[in-house]
């Protein structure tokens, strides 16, 4: 019996996420004294592919031919690998979320999401995860002989093991999903926000598109990504990839700052997890004060320069 880790790709490349979660499952197989396979979908080639043997994994099953949009394929094929299967590993991303609740549907096996910390116990099961919007943590215990786990990003270190991997590749088709993609959306900025660890965001206090400069400037300098509010997203002032909150992505950074956001609850319920928030408005009482660890009651056209200009200052 071994451990599964579904390694998601973009465009052929592995992301931070997908390292994150083949860690996670080599970490586990070793509690469960086993061995770590994958399976991937989609064109990925083998020097992609043998990087995975550096996280752990022993062998990697490859679909070229089957999209990681084809969530039916997907169950398919992973569903048809169950039988040696003790535990599935996934990470907790928009693709992963159309397949691994079918997978549990069809296997008739417990599912436990934003899953951040290594299993407590294997038998019975039991995994720390977050809940009610990130704003508790809980011990989940599943009773099924086999379980799927889906890792919350940036919340579990990347460990290397050195080696590499037998690399299987499996010319199988699947018939396409009855779903039409007609619009999709990339975010077009430098990192991803599920995976950046240093993230700048802004809302209203802005006042308009065009300061947005000095927000990117900052995010820039520290090696970050930039993101938003809700309200900033609907007005169009910036691309609702950048959206953050309950209702946008629900980010994990280390250090998250908050620029002219007064902190709604549904705002902070994509954001409680960030390691460290600072919170920068001109109001003393916006909610974000609260939640932050550090807070600056400023004008932030004052502020965000000047902190630029001391960033520049440790860079000479």
């Amino acid at each position: 019996m071994s451990v599964l880790v579904y390694v998601e790709n973009w465009k052929g490349k592995f992301r931070k996420s997908t390292f994150e979660a083949v860690s996670y499952a080599n970490e586990t197989a070793r509690l469960l004294d086993t061995n770590v396979i994958g399976i991937s979908l989609g064109e990925v080639n083998n020097d992609e592919l043998n990087q995975l043997g550096n996280y752990g994994i022993s062998k990697v099953f490859s679909y070229p031919k089957i999209e990681k949009g084809d969530s039916e394929g997907a169950v398919s094929v992973i569903s048809d690998l169950s039988n040696d299967i003790d535990l599935f590993v996934f990470s907790n991303t928009y693709s992963t979320k159309m397949i691994a609740p079918r997978l549990s549907a069809k296997l008739k096996i417990g599912l436990v999401s934003n899953v951040i910390e290594i299993v407590e116990s294997t038998a019975p099961l039991k995994v720390k995860k977050k809940s009610f919007s990130s704003k508790a943590i809980e011990t989940t215990m599943v009773k099924t002989d086999k379980a799927i786990l889906c890792i919350s990003p940036n919340t579990y270190g990347l460990i290397e093991t050195g080696g590499s991997c037998e690399i299987q590749i499996i010319e199988e088709t699947t018939e396409k999903e009855k779903i039409t993609i007609e619009r999709q959306e990339i975010a077009k900025g430098k990192i991803s926000l599920s995976e950046a660890e240093i993230i700048i965001s802004a809302g209203r206090g802005l006042k308009s598109a065009d300061n947005w400069g000095m927000v990117e400037e900052l995010a820039d300098l520290l090696g970050g990504a930039t993101a938003c509010s809700k309200p900033v997203s609907d007005i169009g002032w910036r691309p609702h990839s950048e959206h953050v909150g309950q209702t946008g992505k629900a980010v994990a950074p280390n250090l998250y700052i908050a620029i002219g956001i007064s902190g709604a609850i549904q705002h902070l319920a994509g954001v409680n997890s960030s390691k460290i928030m600072v919170a920068i408005n001109t109001d003393p009482d916006a909610p974000f004060f609260k939640a932050a660890n550090y807070g600056i009651i400023g004008d932030a056209f004052e502020v965000i320069p000047k902190m630029i200009e001391e960033i520049k200052k440790l860079d000479r």
